[in-house]
């Protein structure tokens, strides 16, 4: 992949599903100290995408700031933005840029089992929060 097959709207749109599926599984769990946890455990997996991914695609999309959502979004909303930002993202890669597409899906999905695996407790929501990733992103 280079750098110009991709806008920096369409680098958004893959950060926001990829960040958003790591918030999605924090409020899935209601917790207060275990959303401070999954936060810390987003955060370095992003930071270690970002200075270490094999792909030039992760490493960009890991690189950026924020989450596309603000403090004030409601759970339904960061899942349906969620959900659609990742089947936009599936959608699009298909479509510029099949090879990075598996990296891309494998990423989001380490990210998510490196948050919920952050605190113990709401392994059942936090369990349902990531098949509705999964089927966002499509079968690998």
């Amino acid at each position: 992949m280079n750098d110009e097959s991709l806008s920096e709207t369409e680098i958004e749109t893959l950060r926001k599903g990829a960040t958003g599926a790591g918030l999605l599984v924090t409020v899935s769990d209601k917790s207060f100290f275990d959303t401070f946890k999954e936060a810390g455990a987003m955060a370095k997996h992003l930071a270690a995408a970002k200075g270490g991914s094999d792909s030039e695609l992760v490493r960009k999309v890991s690189e950026g700031r924020g989450t596309g959502f603000g403090v004030t979004d409601s759970p339904s909303e960061v899942e349906a933005e969620t959900l659609e930002a990742l089947r936009s993202s599936a959608e699009l890669l298909r479509d510029k840029a099949p090879d990075q597409l598996e990296s891309y899906r494998g990423f989001v999905l380490d990210l998510v089992s490196s948050v919920s695996s952050a605190a113990e407790g709401g392994e059942e929501a936090e369990a349902a929060a990531i098949a509705k990733i999964e089927a966002a992103l499509g079968s690998a």
